[in-house]
């Protein structure tokens, strides 16, 4: 099932994605989170609306946690010149930090003129949970989407810590729905992709992962409890643009679409803000 949150007379609804060409709204008093916790039986409430006339909202309109792994793909580490991490490098993005498909991500050109893209792939938790086993993280998953772990990259290499200049508003792009687990077998066998203006950036596999999913989820649940809602961002591989020669970082204007197979493209234009 692919389910998206979507804004219809100034409330935020939730509707299944059909045959990629329609968004059904469902009969489902709640949002996104009221949904996984309850797994209710659901039915069509109003017609089928168009792709292109959808008014997405981010697929989770309050996630209680929005963490994200760094330094998780070999190839990311070496364009870097990293070293591996011993363990996962765990950070957060702030709630306010949350996008959705088709919003524009925004910066204040005083404060940054270094954003970058990162395409990663996001779990979404289904339950609550705490020292999970490898062997039972799957069974604590909802589902998967594309994420964009947009970052100030002045801010982020100049304070040496990740938050500001990974959480600044708008720098989470996160949809453009979710694909609940039953669908994706393997989350280790997904291409993902970034492109910027239609040119090819990143293009990689979740496969490269250093830390699997099953080995970030247990070692995230022995430090928190993860509870349903909450976003874990697993890595982004090689190919951003501040390390490239010269480095290319996104301007106003800018297109950039986060590619993930089996789920699908999550679409953002880039927009400056004087405030």
């Amino acid at each position: 099932m692919r389910i998206a949150q979507f804004y219809q007379d100034n409330q935020v609804r939730l509707g299944i994605i059909q045959n990629q060409e329609h968004l059904t709204p469902i009969d489902f008093q709640g949002d996104m989170i009221d949904f996984i916790v309850t797994a209710p039986e659901w039915n069509p409430a109003g017609r089928p609306i168009p792709m292109e006339e959808v008014s997405w909202a981010p697929p989770l309109s309050r996630p209680p946690k929005i963490l994200a792994i760094g330094l998780n793909y070999h190839a990311h580490i070496e364009e870097g010149n990293e070293k591996i991490p011993k363990t996962p490098i765990i950070f957060s993005k702030l709630l306010s930090s949350l996008t959705g498909h088709k919003s524009d991500i925004t910066w204040n050109p005083t404060l940054t003129s270094k954003v970058d893209y990162e395409a990663e792939l996001a779990v979404i938790i289904g339950k609550k949970a705490y020292d999970v086993p490898e062997r039972e993280v799957m069974d604590i998953i909802f589902g998967y989407a594309c994420a964009n772990d947009v970052s100030a990259r002045n801010l982020q290499f100049g304070d040496g810590q990740w938050l500001r200049g990974k959480s600044l508003d708008t720098f989470c792009p996160l949809g453009p729905w979710i694909v609940t687990r039953d669908e994706i077998p393997d989350p280790h066998a997904l291409e993902i992709k970034s492109w910027l203006n239609g040119e090819l950036m990143q293009h990689s596999n979740t496969g490269r992962m250093i830390f699997k999913i099953s080995a970030l989820l247990s070692f995230i649940s022995k430090c928190f409890t993860l509870t349903p809602g909450d976003v874990i961002l697993t890595g982004t591989p090689e190919g951003v643009g501040a390390f490239r020669d010269p480095p290319v970082f996104m301007k106003e204007g800018d297109e950039i679409i986060i590619d993930i197979e089996a789920i699908g493209k999550l679409e953002n234009r880039c927009r400056t803000v004087k405030r």
